[in-house]
């Protein structure tokens, strides 16, 4: 006799409405608002998080109305998850749509809710409201993969500390 497997490793097209609700970790990094690209459509991730989510516990504040609140929140489906570009690598959404395993510090699978946190994976600790945020500009997290040249950015070495950005035009901070 076979054992049927947990809800999250089956095909997301089984998953009742309840069990897609519970793939999510809970780690908050769909809550935090991208910068796109005019020129090229590059999408780059801010630090800057939706005045719903809970900055201490990467949970939205109001989730069963956040599109009244919030109507460009972006509900994430079955069928849209896969066209989603941005979301993270880590989530688990995109990893059952690429038919991958959840990570072991997944609250299904380590059974902590906690172990996203921990294992670094949720914004606590690592974002600002937009309600403070100011120019989402301002709050870009680069990976370290940008061609800087490409978005008009200089780089700058001072003697006796390590590379720094600035925009061009301007001075870098001594």
């Amino acid at each position: 006799m076979t054992e049927t497997p947990p809800f999250w490793e089956r095909p997301m097209a089984t998953l009742s409405r309840d069990e897609w609700e519970a793939l999510c970790d809970g780690c908050g990094q769909c809550c935090l608002h991208k910068v796109e690209d005019a020129d090229t459509g590059a999408i780059y991730p801010t630090n800057v998080a939706c005045r719903l989510l809970d900055l201490k516990t990467a949970r939205c504040a109001d989730y069963r109305h956040r599109k009244a609140q919030v109507p460009d929140c972006l509900k994430l489906t079955p069928r849209s998850v896969s066209g989603i570009s941005w979301l993270p690598a880590t989530c688990a959404y995109r990893l059952r749509a690429e038919d991958k395993p959840l990570p072991a510090w997944h609250y299904l699978v380590s059974g902590d809710r906690e172990a996203v946190h921990k294992a670094g994976i949720s914004v606590v600790g690592k974002a600002v409201s937009e309600l403070v945020a100011g120019l989402l500009e301002n709050h870009i997290v680069w990976s370290g993969d940008e061609d800087f040249e490409v978005l008009g950015v200089e780089i700058v070495e001072e003697e006796g500390s390590p590379w720094q950005v600035s925009a061009p035009g301007s001075m870098p901070k001594p």
